[in-house]
């Protein structure tokens, strides 16, 4: 048994599972979520802000504090889209490493992609298994039935669509279509090229907080969340709903993440249209609180 830190650096958040791994089972122990936006303005000047890397520094430390009390044998930390799209990449590895003393190993797409399915999949994945992971810089699509058997990355998200079409409180319908054109032009050659899935498993901060407002709840409960099954209509209706609202009103449903009231309607757009597109069976939206968080801490000791 190896206790693993596996830690998840995106462009809206970074998060931390410590967890023991005994071959293919995997025990959680820890895990946190703070908002950071380290893909602050990433998409108009390329580069990670020197705010932004304090802020996520400052999680770093704390993060750190956990994983030395938790007794971790091994720390995996990965960077996505933010990381890899910024041309300061190398001097936020360093001082991620003095902090951690680990350097980030910036994921390619399709290595974000596969430790999502990886993530998610082994407990939800029911044959033929399409895994959409919505982030704040990209989009993963990854197919499979027990191992993936395709996987692509699209640089759409909710932080990079929020800044670049979503200006207005709340968009206005030039910018949402704007916004849609932007998204179509990513996911619907990746969609129509797809075989027919039998379970659609979507997994993130934006899917399981339209998953919570779909489910009616009051506060954000992920018990309640992982695994539930909701249905297209369902699902795109509640995203239709939060894209439709001011930034204060999304922040004043109970379970809306303080962090994620201001770009989630970006990434409601992308689910919207997802949902238009894709070509599964039975029409079911499966929502995964297991994602490529799991995924890391699942092959860090091997």
């Amino acid at each position: 048994m190896t206790r693993v830190a596996a830690i998840d650096c995106g462009t809206n958040s970074i998060r931390l599972l410590i967890a023991d791994i005994d071959g293919d089972s995997k025990t959680d122990l820890v895990r946190e979520m703070r908002i950071v936006r380290l893909g602050q303005g990433v998409d108009q000047t390329g580069r990670l802000a020197d705010e932004a890397i304090a802020r996520t520094l400052e999680a770093c430390r704390e993060y750190r504090e956990l994983i030395e009390t938790a007794g971790v044998e091994k720390i995996s930390f990965a960077a996505t889209s933010a990381t890899r799209d910024a041309a300061n990449a190398q001097e936020f590895s360093t001082v991620v490493y003095d902090v951690l003393g680990v350097y980030p190993q910036v994921f390619t797409g399709e290595q974000e992609a596969t430790a999502s399915f990886i993530g998610a999949s082994r407990e939800l994945g029911e044959g033929p298994t399409l895994v959409i992971d919505i982030g704040g810089g990209s989009t993963e699509f990854v197919q499979g039935e027990g191992v993936p058997s395709f996987a692509q990355s699209v640089n759409i998200g909710c932080v990079r669509l929020t800044e670049r079409h979503l200006a207005s409180d709340p968009p206005t319908r030039s910018e949402i279509d704007a916004c849609i054109a932007t998204i179509d032009s990513h996911i619907v050659p990746i969609l129509t090229s797809l075989p027919v899935t039998e379970t659609l498993i979507m997994v993130a901060g934006t899917v399981t907080s339209i998953a919570a407002h779909a489910l009616g709840l009051s506060d954000y409960d992920s018990e309640r969340i992982h695994g539930s099954r909701i249905s297209f209509d369902d699902f795109a209706a509640s995203a239709a709903d939060l894209v439709a609202r001011t930034v204060e009103q999304r922040s004043e449903l109970g379970f809306m993440h303080p962090g994620r009231a201001d770009v989630i309607g970006g990434g409601s757009l992308i689910v919207q249209r997802i949902l238009t597109h894709a070509n599964v069976s039975n029409r079911v939206v499966v929502v995964s609180e297991r994602d490529i968080l799991d995924g890391i801490a699942l092959t860090a000791a091997n």
